[in-house]
């Protein structure tokens, strides 16, 4: 097992780093000039030099990217002279907008981010996959049409449309539930709980019905298994049947698309339940970012989320080769 999880490690590492290359090339080797994007509109020739070569960027593209590794890990200097600015490691730049750092940023914003995706992730996991269970041991009855029904249903409702449905109703007309905010949950847990409760319901429905139809779906071509019938002949429980050999094997495909999707709510993906609801999480973010143009902070988000996806698909591999021990042999 260890030496399984240092070949994952090294794998992630190595992607890591070309996705930090891809992302950087992008944002500062496709711009004409970054320097005018970080000047503003009041520009003229001789501040764009001036910003130009106070951020290295009148340096080639390999030493620009090695400082910026550098930064990452060691920290570095940015700008010279009078307008230096320390940025110390991890350091993945200084805001165009406001000067700010932009890894301290990204860590006051990543809390209300993890709360969101915690809260909806818990939810619909267990309501999906209970569902699918459900629908799958009783295929063809009303629960299973129910099920799939609700499924439907969930995926034709867009996040936004839902998102402002639930608080019309909840919050403006029925007034069960306070406006809808992102509270720390150091200031109190009920206070944090109920600021989030449309958020996650607004992800949980719409998340739901992939988990309910891939479970079913996995079920279903489980459960027709022949180690299913020997188990089930040899008289074993409905219950040991179902859920110590048939959801073990089924698991596999649900654990791989829960991993991608809590690594892409973490790294922001959640951008419209955010801004519904206005929860200064990442998504939000990076969406004031682009209106700024403010590209080491779009960088940083764009790069924030890959990691995420890449650290993601290891712990999606080291669960695979606990679930099933084959995998390591890979």
């Amino acid at each position: 097992m260890t030496r399984y999880l240092i070949r994952r490690l090294l794998s992630a590492f190595t992607i890591i780093l070309m996705v930090s290359l891809v992302t950087f090339l992008i944002f500062f080797a496709v711009p004409s000039n970054p320097a005018v994007l970080a000047c503003g509109k009041a520009c003229n020739p001789g501040r764009i030099l001036e910003i130009k070569h106070s951020l290295g960027l009148d340096k080639s593209l390999f030493t620009q990217y090695f400082e910026f590794l550098k930064g990452v890990f060691a920290g570095r200097t940015i700008g010279d002279g009078a307008t230096a600015v320390q940025c110390p490691a991890p350091c993945l730049g200084i805001s165009f907008h406001d000067d700010s750092n932009v890894y301290q940023t990204l860590m006051n914003r990543l809390p209300a981010d993890i709360s969101l995706a915690f809260g909806a992730a818990v939810a619909f996991l267990i309501t999906g996959v209970g569902l699918g269970i459900l629908a799958a041991i009783r295929k063809g009855k009303l629960v299973d049409k129910v099920a799939v029904g609700l499924a439907m249903v969930g995926i034709s409702l867009p996040i936004y449309f839902l998102a402002l449905v639930l608080q019309y109703f909840f919050v403006d007309k029925w007034q069960l539930l306070p406006t809808p905010n992102y509270s720390p949950i150091s200031q109190g847990f009920g206070q944090w709980f109920q600021g989030l409760l449309l958020p996650w319901a607004s992800l949980t429905i719409g998340f739901l019905a992939y988990y309910t139809r891939l479970t079913r779906s996995s079920m279903l071509e489980t459960l027709g298994e022949d180690f299913i019938r020997t188990a089930r002949a040899k008289g074993l429980g409905q219950r040991t049947l179902i859920f110590k050999h048939a959801l073990r094997a089924a698991i596999t495909p649900i654990v791989t698309i829960f991993g991608m999707d809590f690594a892409t709510l973490v790294g922001g993906s959640a951008v419209i339940t955010e801004s519904v609801f206005g929860i200064p999480g990442i998504g939000q973010l990076a969406v004031n970012a682009v209106e700024n143009v403010d590209l080491p902070v779009i960088m940083a988000t764009t790069l924030f989320a890959a990691v995420a996806v890449v650290l993601a698909n290891v712990v999606v591999d080291v669960v695979y080769g606990i679930i099933d021990p084959r995998v390591r042999l890979a």
